[in-house]
């Protein structure tokens, strides 16, 4: 059972509490309980009067919470304001208190005044976030490649039509990558905009431990010399009986605008020498990768599971936001138990815009802020919902209008962790 102590200060935190609140996060995320010096030096910049909360038992912090400016790209391409939540954790003696209900509803809150029309996280655990309105609105899936299975034609060219393949070095990718992901983040619903900070870490500019180690940067040019794709990958040292080589190349991450230039990507990283299996990065669960193979079974599905997890602040924004494919319309009514946004909503779409409004029509279809949550994107189906109970028809066939309204024609993806 859970109680609440009312004499736990639960607060924005100062500069000066930084190191403080960084500590707790590592305890929360049972880390090295003494921060590195080239984490803490890194984080400070990170740093935002505000938007890191922390949870105080003395002079002691039990309990962090942190959240900055996102955009999310909706199903058509136009980014959405998000206020975006991370390192959240609650110290293991400090449990069932309450702490994170308080920082959670003084965070959502002020997303709610400034205008953010979603909220954001990567769920740790899944039975968290769903009490405070978030739901799963994207999936990744993780791949191992057979190299060897993999098939393709060890003399055919990494680039097909003239294109070619570079490796390049940190500071490179840290001028070119920004516009390549800004150009692929356009193109892909649910993918989040990146701040300078990621390409800083990514590269090793900022390190968060004493263990980084630079990885390999390799990128592919179109035959007209726009750069279309990144990867960064690493690989092991390992080698078996008979001095055999058995290397794998761990994918840290791969960014590709075009197909061509997804495909040259894994070609070329199947014909690195020594490598003989290829750890993939978490993407997208309609992802490419298996049928760019010469052999699709060379790939093999390691993790799928849940990734961005969407909270609706304003429903009328988040809806108009995104495009739908065909013309149609759908009055839901939305249930949010926190009140920060719900109500009944007549949704008119079309490919040229959308409309959401207020409205006393009839219902149609039935829903939870958590369900709408899972539904933006387009991932998830209504009809799905509707056989497992957590929507409910107020007019038969209305899940089916739903998903013939939201379901985009490729499923969305975030590919990043924050």
């Amino acid at each position: 059972m859970s109680s609440v102590r009312t004499d736990i200060d639960v607060r924005p935190i100062t500069e000066a509490e930084f190191p403080e609140w960084l500590r707790a996060v590592h305890a929360g995320f049972l880390r090295e309980p003494v921060v590195p010096a080239e984490e803490l030096e890194a984080r400070r910049g990170q740093f935002e009067p505000g938007r890191f909360l922390g949870a105080f038992d003395g002079g002691r912090c039990v309990a962090t919470f942190r959240s900055f400016d996102q955009e999310v790209t909706a199903v058509g391409g136009r980014p959405v304001a998000a206020d975006a939540v991370t390192g959240v954790t609650v110290t293991a003696t400090h449990r069932r208190r309450g702490l994170l209900t308080r920082m959670m509803g003084q965070d959502l809150a002020a997303a709610k005044e400034r205008g953010d029309a979603l909220a954001t996280l990567i769920a740790a655990e899944y039975p968290i976030y769903g009490r405070f309105g978030f739901g799963p609105a994207t999936s990744a899936t993780g791949w191992s490649v057979d190299v060897p299975r993999a098939g393709f034609d060890p003399r055919a060219p990494l680039a097909d039509g003239g294109g070619r393949i570079d490796l390049l070095e940190p500071e490179d990718v840290r001028k070119v990558g920004p516009e390549l992901h800004d150009r692929v983040r356009r193109s892909v619903p649910g993918t989040v905009s990146r701040k300078d900070f990621w390409w800083q870490t990514a590269t090793g500019a900022a390190r968060l431990s004493a263990r980084w180690t630079t990885p390999f940067f390799a990128a592919y040019r179109s035959p007209s010399g726009t750069l279309d794709g990144l990867v960064a990958y690493e690989v092991d040292e390992t080698w078996g009986d008979g001095k055999q080589p058995q290397e794998t190349a761990t994918v840290r991450w791969l960014l590709a605008a075009t197909p061509q230039a997804e495909r040259a990507l894994w070609h070329y990283l199947c014909s690195i020498d020594w490598v003989t299996r290829i750890k993939s990065d978490m993407r997208a669960p309609d992802d490419l990768l298996p049928s760019l193979l010469p052999d699709p079974r060379a790939a093999l599905v390691t993790t799928q599971a849940d990734w961005l997890w969407v909270r609706i602040l304003d429903v009328v924004q988040a809806m108009e936001a995104r495009t739908y494919e065909r013309e149609g319309g759908l009055v839901i009514d939305v249930a949010d138990p926190a009140g920060l946004t719900g109500g009944r909503y007549q949704l008119t779409a079309s490919p040229a815009g959308a409309t959401c409004v207020p409205t006393t029509r009839s219902a149609e279809l039935s829903l939870g802020i958590v369900e709408l949550a899972m539904l933006w994107l387009g991932d998830e189906s209504a009809v799905r919902l509707a056989a497992l109970g957590r929507v409910r028809e107020e007019r038969a066939g209305a899940a089916r209008s739903a998903d013939a309204l939201l379901r985009p024609s490729r499923r969305p993806w975030c590919p990043d962790m924050f």
